[in-house]
């Protein structure tokens, strides 16, 4: 349940529509209600706060409301306009998959929320102005009209804040620091403790002979996994589930997930497997795109994209390129330090009944560097930042880690090599490959300045 509690926060956290709804349904009700209150509290208001209250007529009143309102959609209008155009840029300059960093940008969802609620108020409080006619009483809510011109004058001011927020966004810094700030959130929620002897001591199951494989139910990117309901079916099974794909994974109805097998050496009855089966299929999530509820390399995937894209020959931003790599390198360094090992769930007598896989380091360092050593292979400065990486990450990784490194070192000596650099280029990237080898036995010298 809180898997999906996540997913659900993080889809309605990236939507543009949930805080301006909320912000409509506020302005009805004050619009309603603050007239009537207008209408029974006014003669007992003290001197002082009625002289600041409007004081115009019913027709002044009509045209103040009427003015606030068609000038508010029109705002409106231009702040949608404005994110469009971002949303825009963001997609084709560096990738669509930094499109929820905008539309989950909280400042952006309030300032539409504000101007929707001030447009919204002043009808509804346009309404309820009625000037001399027949026997209709005149009625001039003073002060929720006041109340429409202070709202206004916060529209203003938070359209100058937008444009000026705005601004700062579509800098391709300020999008990688958000990507890297969403990434590290993620990974802190999900691997909030580095390993510890205890859980590095205790080995997952390994599935037996009479394992089933158990099939996904929907297609889609696995989004988020339900803890308790797949522990729940596990010990109503009386059996082990191995779930071998992780969140950010793309899978096809149909296809196995994972496996189970009985505690006991006997065979599932087909009614238990079938329930199993049903079970373990509604507790595994999936959506059109990975988000980053509880995928780790979500963010790296991001950061790859942005160097990938900035190495394409139509933008050649190589710089755009070292920077993402730099947000990757601070990330991979982060995760050396956690816990990747299978999550184990445990009954209530303490067998473990859930084993949960994780994205390995291996496999997120192949992420962050196999896509920008191909495309930046003739960029010396993006090789050296690669280098970088590589000895960064063999600085924090422990001694598990280390022929994972080596690995990805020698496949980017073979980069180097088969590129046409001078004698000086070859000279510089061959010092940083050989930090590299020196980082993983334990030593850091001095050099091989990559900025």
């Amino acid at each position: 349940m809180r898997g999906r509690l996540n997913a659900l926060g993080e889809h309605l956290g990236t939507q543009l529509w949930p805080l301006p709804t909320l912000g409509v349904g506020l302005a009805i009700a004050l619009g309603v209600g603050l007239p009537q209150l207008d209408a029974q509290i006014y003669d007992d208001l003290p001197p002082w706060l009625r002289n600041h209250l409007f004081g115009g007529e019913a027709g002044a009143a009509r045209t103040v409301l009427d003015a606030i309102a068609s000038s508010l959609i029109t705002v409106t209008a231009l702040t949608f306009s404005l994110t469009v155009v971002t949303l825009q840029l963001a997609s084709s300059q560096f990738s669509p998959r930094l499109l929820r960093t905008f539309t989950r940008d909280r400042f952006v969802q309030i300032t539409l929320a504000l101007f929707l609620a001030t447009f919204t108020y002043a009808l509804t409080v346009l309404r309820t102005v009625r000037a001399t006619s027949g026997a209709q009483e005149v009625f001039v809510p003073q002060a929720s009209v006041t109340m429409a011109f202070l709202l206004t004058l916060a529209s203003v001011l938070s359209l100058v804040l937008f444009l000026s927020h705005l601004a700062q966004e579509i800098r391709v810094e300020t999008m990688l620091r958000n990507v890297h700030a969403n990434a590290d959130q993620t990974i802190r929620r999900l691997l909030p403790e580095p390993p510890s002897p205890r859980t590095q001591a205790t080995a997952p199951p390994r599935p037996p002979a009479n394992a089933v494989p158990l099939p996904a139910g929907t297609s889609g990117f696995l989004t988020a996994v339900d803890e308790v309901s797949l522990l729940a079916a596990a010990v109503e099974a009386d059996a082990v589930v191995l779930i071998q794909r992780h969140p950010g994974s793309s899978l096809i109805v149909g296809t196995p997930v994972g496996f189970g097998w009985p505690q006991s050496a006997r065979p599932f009855p087909p009614d238990i497997l079938t329930r199993l089966r049903q079970r373990v299929a509604t507790a595994i999530s999936t959506g059109f795109e990975r988000t980053g509820a509880q995928d780790i390399g979500f963010g790296l995937r991001q950061l790859t994209d942005v160097a990938t894209k900035a190495l394409s020959p139509g933008i050649n931003d190589p710089t755009t390129a070292v920077h993402a790599l730099s947000h990757s390198s601070a990330l991979l360094c982060e995760l050396a330090g956690r816990d990747l090992a299978p999550r184990l769930l445990h009954d209530d007598q303490g067998q473990v009944r859930v084993v949960l896989c994780r994205s390995q380091l291996g496999d997120l360092l192949e992420l962050a560097v196999a896509q920008p050593r191909r495309y930046g292979a003739n960029d010396p400065f993006v090789l050296a930042r690669l280098s970088s990486l590589l000895r960064e990450l063999a600085w924090c990784a422990g001694h598990e880690h280390r022929q994972t490194v080596a690995d990805q070192l020698a496949r980017l000596r073979t980069t180097i090599a088969a590129q046409d650099f001078d004698a000086t280029e070859r000279a510089w990237l061959a010092e940083l490959t050989e930090q590299v080898d020196q980082a993983l036995d334990g030593r850091w010298t001095p050099g091989g300045n990559t900025s």
